[in-house]
């Protein structure tokens, strides 16, 4: 009985046909984001579960097809998948009240009553799209709506064109990495679990540990961005005061959700004080009315709570289809046989090497994925962890790397990007010039490997979990 419930999954041809089902996922990703751009996640789903449909055709008898779609369930239904799901879900509402209330436009209000020009102009705009990115958790929601109100602004103000449009990503990118509501952050933490096997690593302290890579990274960005934003730019006049200040208020909420992130390491009651100090403050400014918190006309719902909720549907749907083909291949033993593999290599036979690994994998699967930073992470995260998990490094420390290496250098690539796709479709530019202006991501991957070859945040996990500078394994 005992051996029947340890048989794996069998495959004809062998275990390496258990990755059909990413083969096919992969594709359908190249296809979408690249090739057709069509920047849809009930899609990118669509792919995975058409992966697995083909895959199922692959095992061994028809005894194999019941365990595969077994499989499948069980990887869906994991503790980690199911954390995900509901996190996200949660999350979203908030992120759609920041949205509704139109952070974006106080930003721009600022910029033009101070008189921002060039260089300073493009510098400040990364900075602003890093707060709404980070209030938002949401990277390709920050990119559609910094776009539309600070680019041709800066285009008038003298900015270079390929620099802004490389501040609103790398901005876009600095919150979506950082942000303790943003997906790939959620993913990121949901992968790693602490070797008790039960607990995975709580998005608060992964995110107050991670700070100071993104807080580097933007630094020297900004600076980079004060001298280089300008080049090339022509001011074409002064340009009216747009904006307004009301929804600089909205920053209220999001610093009481981070401080109560930070202090109670509890995803849930940060968001439930962003959710509720969020609301007050939008009614009370008059940037939302009751309606636009939930509301139904002509038998339709309306509302940043229902909107909020929608907006997670496609993020959700891939998280499960994802999920169920990391099911298959953990169960063909496709996982364990990749990460031995690693594991026997001359490189990771010391905690530098193995973080080399991961940082090798991590881009190479985001490049596979097109940019798309959450498959990515939701792909390759198991992997990191049990690599992690072998060599003792905290899953604060693998979540950190797996999010930043996902976020950094893999997204500069002109032909299989996302975010530089995003960025051609909504500034005009070529590839090859948005992917130039991305200086935030090629300087979080120069941050991220400067920490892993000198051993800079590495932390190791201890017996019950805790963080403990030396590897106890060693001692």
């Amino acid at each position: 009985m005992h051996e029947e419930k340890n048989e794996k999954l069998q495959f004809r041809f062998g275990w390496g046909m258990s990755f059909i089902p990413m083969v096919v996922f992969t594709i359908v990703c190249i296809l979408l984001f690249i090739v057709f751009k069509a920047f849809d996640m009930h899609a990118l789903a669509m792919g995975g579960f058409v992966g697995l449909s083909i895959g199922a055709l692959f095992v061994k008898n028809f005894k194999e097809y019941g365990k595969f779609w077994n499989a499948v369930m069980k990887g869906i239904a994991s503790p980690t998948s199911v954390a995900v799901v509901l996190i996200l879900f949660i999350i979203g509402m908030f992120s759609q009240l920041m949205k509704s209330a139109g952070v974006s436009n106080g930003f721009l209000w600022l910029a033009s009553t101070i008189g921002m020009k060039g260089g300073i102009y493009v510098a400040f705009v990364f900075l602003a799209c890093c707060v709404i990115s980070t209030a938002t958790g949401s990277s390709i929601g920050t990119m559609f709506a910094a776009f539309p109100i600070f680019y041709s602004a800066g285009i008038a103000l003298g900015a270079s064109p390929m620099f802004l449009a490389g501040a609103i990503l790398g901005g876009a990118v600095f919150g979506d990495n950082l942000a303790p509501i943003s997906d790939t952050t959620i993913a990121s933490c949901g992968t790693q679990v602490y070797r008790d096997g039960i607990r995975t690593a709580e998005i608060s302290g992964a995110v107050a540990s991670r700070f100071k890579y993104s807080l580097v990274a933007a630094i020297i960005t900004t600076v980079l961005l004060v001298f280089l934003g300008g080049i090339g730019g022509t001011v074409s006049g002064d340009l009216a005061v747009g904006g307004s200040p009301l929804p600089l208020l909205m920053l209220i909420p999001v610093g009481l959700l981070l401080f109560v992130a930070i202090k109670t390491r509890d995803i849930f009651a940060s968001i439930t004080v962003g959710l509720v100090s969020g609301t007050i403050v939008a009614l009370a400014s008059g940037l939302l009315q009751f309606g636009d918190i939930f509301s139904v006309e002509n038998g339709v719902t309306q509302g940043f709570l229902s909107d909020g909720v929608a907006s997670m549907m496609g993020t959700v749907t891939l998280v499960i289809s994802v999920f169920g083909i990391m099911g298959v291949l953990q169960e063909a033993g496709a996982l364990d046989k990749l990460v031995d593999w690693i594991l026997k290599s001359k490189l990771a036979r010391t905690p530098k090497g193995a973080e080399i690994a991961m940082m090798i994998g991590t881009n190479l699967t985001t490049l596979l994925f097109g940019g798309v930073t959450s498959a990515s992470i939701l792909t390759f995260g198991p992997v990191v962890n049990e690599i992690g998990k072998r060599k003792n490094i905290h899953p604060y420390r693998r979540a950190n790397l797996l999010d930043g290496f996902a976020n950094s250098i893999a997204n500069n690539v002109p032909f299989l990007s996302c975010f530089v796709f995003i960025g051609v479709a909504l500034s005009g530019l070529n590839p090859g010039v948005v992917a130039l202006g991305l200086v935030y991501t090629a300087v979080l991957f120069f941050v991220l490997l400067f920490a892993v070859l000198t051993g800079w945040g590495r932390r190791f996990e201890g017996p019950n979990g805790e963080e403990v500078k030396e590897d106890p394994a060693q001692k």
